[in-house]
């Protein structure tokens, strides 16, 4: 009885513990669980707006808002300046690349048709070949019957026609380069004369009522220097492009008339 007495006043004494415990753990874990809740939605708040402050409007999006602030009248006339001299520099690039020819292959080939198969062999190489060069060295070829002179007025006749084919429409992407800046300056001072109206009709030096003008004119400006400078790099691309390809039918025709000498000393 006694052993027994003992084993149940452990057990009581036991279980008694184990509820004093219980009681302890559930009065202290809303408070560890609240500041557990509190931690976690401070460390939310503290990424949300870690992440609200990383994020920032890209170049596209800020080049695009820039745009708009700068109104639609003088920006669309400089965008209109963008969208021609480009779609005139792309026909241009794309042509002069088509024009561009293997100048001492097709010499080469028109010295061996030349030499095996006459004058008739060779018109037949050109003929099949595309570029000024080519169109040059057929004309040459078309007069080389009648005399040296006769090819050799030929070939500079039609090397002038081709060199007008070569820089045809240029001259309009110069004159979008200089026609973007200038309408951004335009803009420039018509904003200006807004803002010192505004000025003048309120009576005050008040700077925000003359910030927005002044913006507007600014920005008109800068969209103008940059379409003129995209403009110009392609400009200067496709000059350097012309002055290559215009050296090319230089040399060539000094060769096509080395070519027909050779040929009527042979005869």
């Amino acid at each position: 009885m006694k052993k027994l007495f003992s084993i149940l006043a452990i057990g009581a004494m036991v279980f008694a513990g184990t509820i004093n415990v219980n009681a302890t753990a559930a009065q202290t874990m809303p408070t560890n669980a609240q500041s557990l809740v509190t931690s976690t939605t401070v460390t939310f708040i503290q990424d949300e707006e870690g992440s609200s402050t990383e994020e920032s409007p890209s170049f596209h999006q800020n080049l695009k808002q820039r745009f708009i602030e700068g109104g639609p009248g003088f920006m669309g006339i400089v965008l209109l300046c963008l969208i021609l001299g480009l779609a005139i520099a792309i026909e241009r690039i794309i042509f002069l690349n088509l024009s561009t020819t293997n100048t001492q292959k097709l010499a080469n080939s028109v010295e061996d048709a030349l030499n095996s198969g006459g004058i008739e062999a060779a018109k037949e190489v050109c003929r099949n070949t595309k570029g000024p060069v080519a169109s040059i060295y057929y004309q040459g070829l078309d007069r080389a019957g009648e005399s040296i002179e006769a090819a050799e007025k030929a070939v500079v006749s039609y090397g002038g026609v081709q060199m007008g084919q070569l820089e045809k429409n240029v001259s309009w992407i110069s004159l979008f380069i200089a026609l973007a800046p200038m309408l951004g300056f335009m803009g420039t001072v018509i904003g200006m004369i807004f803002a010192f109206d505004k000025i003048q009709s309120a009576g005050d030096m008040n700077p925000s009522l003359v910030a927005g003008g002044i913006k507007v004119a600014l920005l008109t400006t800068v969209f103008g220097l940059i379409v003129a400078i995209i403009l110009q790099i392609f400009y200067n691309y496709i000059i350097a492009k012309i002055d290559s390809i215009v050296n090319s039918m230089e040399d060539a025709s000094i060769t096509l008339i080395d070519m027909l000498v050779d040929y009527k000393n042979k005869k």
